[in-house]
């Protein structure tokens, strides 16, 4: 296995080694640490088309000089014309279409996320061109890349329920076929999407020609959403949520992702004061914090504006204490409770000034509503798809009502001051992984890199997915298995590296003691990805 990486004057992690390279060349060019994650983010939106994109949305926290970080929020919201009876006369009652036009039915956000964090980074004194950060993601499209595995494993698993939704099979099965792996794959339209904004700015997505041009293809394939949707739309600055906790401090995501579950699984797994990682009561004690927390964002978490609970309560010492008394030890709380699918990507960079990002990005599901826009080449996600049409649901339907996310970035900083940015993809596995990584390397001193090696389990959903058992992977001793079924755990043992546990990475910059100025990073042997650092 590898090792984790170090270096001094700034790195990289990705899912994808371009994206990686990528972000780590606008270092060396003298980039700072969120013009780094620029490039990567517009990358890795080519090279690992199935999970992300410019059709899709992102959240960020950033971090100057070990300070808490700042957050943006570039989730696209419902269309203004995204009604019930939108659907009842589109012949939809029960649910909103997984696929297709009607799936496309929230503003693309990803691209006001860059745009907004480029504005917060001209304070850093942020100066490359955009036309320098989106030049290997420009290059990549309009030359080919090499395609992944997990790119064409998506690609023909996927095909029955996506090839004849518009544009998909001309742009990801050229001449009917799915790409074999490592050969050239090429996405020129989306190429000269990216030349174009490189030269007339990322506004010109929303309020330009390109917006005007993508709004009249929506609406020509289907989708509720018009060109005053994506006009309305800007990215938020928002204060992230913390917890405290023994080792340092947690930062998360606000709603409407499900920052709040990551953030609660770590205060409540602080209290239970847990032996080894791979133990029972480690594994046992991380699954019960999970269904705990799950419980709290399946009856609260969505869009904040239509909430009636503060977030934050959930996390301060006095409920945090009394609900880890409900943790039974012993006994696995029966399960499932309500589950919300997903998929993504997490990146993360530090520069040589010490400042960090935490950044994820996502269509959702693999390839979105897979609708690809004839004119840009932009696959549009199917985020919307999380919404109820039941007007009872905590995530009903309603015109500009932002939609529940499964996807959120997380960062530490720790009480000895070291600065910490991880995350994965991965649904209902993205705070569960994020506890793992967190727990395995701060609390119980494992390496970075063995922290993220290290068998993982799933309880829920991801990808799509409709299992909520819970998934371990068979690195786990055996004698594990059997007690977690003793518990009454519905156990199902997977593969030794599966790609259902996500691909996770981590960065850690040292701020003090012998490792002072170094920074060290893992990527997820489960991926592409690698941690690129000089």
């Amino acid at each position: 296995m590898p090792e984790t990486s170090r270096s001094m004057r700034g790195m990289v992690v990705a899912p994808h080694h371009l994206a990686s390279e990528a972000g780590l060349a606008v270092l060396r060019d003298g980039g700072n640490a969120i013009e780094a994650m620029v490039a990567a983010a517009a990358t890795i939106a080519v090279v690992y088309p199935h999970m992300n994109g410019l059709g899709g949305d992102n959240f960020w926290l950033i971090s100057e000089g070990g300070k808490a970080p700042v957050g943006i929020d570039a989730c696209g919201a419902a269309a203004g014309l995204a009604t019930r009876a939108f659907y009842a006369d589109q012949g939809a009652t029960g649910a909103i279409p997984s696929r297709g036009p009607l799936s496309a039915l929230t503003a693309a956000g990803a691209v006001s996320g860059w745009q907004a964090a480029l504005e917060l980074s001209k304070s850093w004194g942020g100066r490359l061109p955009l036309s320098r950060l989106l030049a290997d993601a420009t290059s990549y499209a309009r030359d080919g890349f090499p395609a992944t595995a997990t790119q064409v494993k998506n690609n023909i698993g996927k095909r029955a329920e996506l090839e004849h939704v518009p544009g998909f099979t001309e742009t990801y099965m050229p001449g009917g076929r799915h790409p074999e792996i490592g050969a050239r794959f090429t996405l020129p339209k989306l190429a000269a999407t990216l030349d174009h904004l490189a030269r007339v700015g990322l506004d010109d997505f929303y309020r330009g020609e390109l917006a005007r041009q993508m709004a009249a293809e929506l609406e020509a394939a289907g989708s509720p959403l018009r060109l005053a949707d994506l006009e309305r739309h800007r990215a938020l600055m928002v204060d992230p949520l913390a917890v405290t906790l023994t080792h340092g401090t947690a930062y998360g995501m606000p709603p409407p992702t499900q920052g709040l579950a990551s953030m609660m699984i770590l205060g409540l797994q602080d209290r239970l004061a847990v032996p080894a990682p791979e133990s029972f009561d480690y594994v046992h004690g991380l699954v019960e914090v999970t269904k705990q927390a799950f419980m709290i964002r399946d009856a609260h978490v969505t869009d904040p504006a239509h909430m009636t609970v503060d977030p934050r309560r959930y996390l301060t010492a006095t409920d945090l204490d009394t609900r880890a008394q409900r943790i039974d030890g012993a006994r696995a709380l029966p399960w499932p409770q309500a589950a919300k699918p997903g998929d993504t990507v997490w990146l993360g960079a530090i520069d040589g000034e010490g400042r960090a990002v935490s950044f994820i990005q996502s269509v959702y599901w693999e390839f979105g509503s897979g609708l690809v826009l004839p004119g840009s080449g932009v696959c549009w996600q199917n985020r919307g798809t999380s919404f109820s049409l039941d007007p009872s649901k905590q995530n009903a339907l309603l015109p500009h009502r932002r939609p529940f996310h499964t996807i959120q970035p997380a960062m530490a900083i720790l009480n000895d001051g070291r600065v910490m940015p991880y995350g994965t993809m991965g649904g209902e596995g993205q705070p569960q992984t994020q506890a793992m990584i967190y727990t395995r390397h701060v609390v119980h001193g494992q390496s970075l890199q063995d922290a993220i090696d290290a068998p993982r389990w799933l309880l829920g959903r991801t990808w799509g997915s409709v299992q909520t058992n819970l998934r371990i992977e068979n690195r786990f001793s055996p004698e594990l298995y059997d007690q977690m079924r003793a518990a009454g755990h519905d156990v199902e043992v997977v593969g030794a590296f599966d790609e259902v546990m996500g691909h996770a990475g981590a960065l850690v910059l040292h701020r003090s003691g012998a490792l002072s100025g170094i920074i060290e990073g893992a990527s997820d042997p489960r991926s592409d990805g690698r941690a690129a650092g000089f």
